[in-house]
């Protein structure tokens, strides 16, 4: 389902760590197959996000083989010197995505910046330039690019694939301030992928969810910490004027 104020982009790159934080306990990192709800969201906020509004990630298509690469890391512990691990990473993905904003009903106090065609607007500007902030795919390590494209044409690698299921896998997080609870949790679901495609679930309809930790909401005042005019400005000096 196509939304109104949807957007649609390309997100590419030579490597990518969507970890499943199963194999982080003894020190290594595993890669899922296919990004998760929560990194493709994160991915969207570097191009453009506001508190007045929340993204949703609606499909994916993947463009290129599932093809893993393993490596030998030699990470910072916290006690002080290096250990050996080895990361298994996803090599050259690309992907179609698709997703939109909705109000977050948890701000009532920056509703007088809910300007939909304002920020409908600025996030396509933003993604054909890229983002506002770098783009990571999963890690810091892992730099990730974006530009616009139209969902559902040119060739996948998956085409007519057939059915693929990745079993049970972390779909994403509860974060305070987009639930209203003072409490931060995770969401797990089963990805089936069909001819490329794979269809999200909205964060309400997973089932399988668990409670991490207790959290607090960061707040956002109109006027204090937090205006509308940022994006005017911005605008402005893309353009090449003087914000005038």
């Amino acid at each position: 389902m196509e939304h109104r104020n949807s957007v649609e982009f390309l997100v590419m790159g030579r490597y990518a760590l969507f970890s499943d934080p199963i194999t982080r306990v003894g020190g290594e990192k595993f890669s899922y197959q296919i990004p998760t709800y929560q990194a493709l969201k994160g991915i969207l906020e570097s191009c453009y996000w506001k508190p007045t509004l929340m993204w949703l990630i609606d499909d994916l298509r993947v463009m290129k083989p599932i093809r893993t690469q393993s490596q030998g890391v030699r990470p910072i512990n916290y006690s002080g010197g290096n250990s050996l691990s080895l990361y298994t990473y996803l090599k050259d993905v690309a992907y179609q995505v698709r997703a939109h904003f909705e109000w977050n009903p948890h701000r009532p106090g920056l509703s007088s910046d809910r300007d939909e065609h304002k920020h409908h607007n600025i996030a396509r500007r933003m993604i054909e330039r890229g983002g506002r902030r770098d783009i990571f795919l999963g890690a810091r390590e892992c730099q990730g690019y974006v530009e616009p494209c139209v969902f559902g044409e040119g060739e996948g690698a998956y085409d007519g694939y057939g059915e693929l299921d990745f079993g049970l896998m972390v779909h994403g997080f509860d974060y305070p301030d987009e639930t209203g609870s003072d409490e931060l949790g995770l969401r797990l679901w089963r990805p089936v992928m069909k001819g490329g495609f794979i269809h999200f679930p909205r964060p309400e309809e997973c089932t399988i969810r668990r409670t991490i930790k207790k959290a607090e909401a960061n707040t956002f005042t109109a006027g204090k910490n937090f205006s509308g005019l940022g994006e005017e400005v911005l605008e402005a000096l893309l353009k090449g004027g003087d914000g005038a």
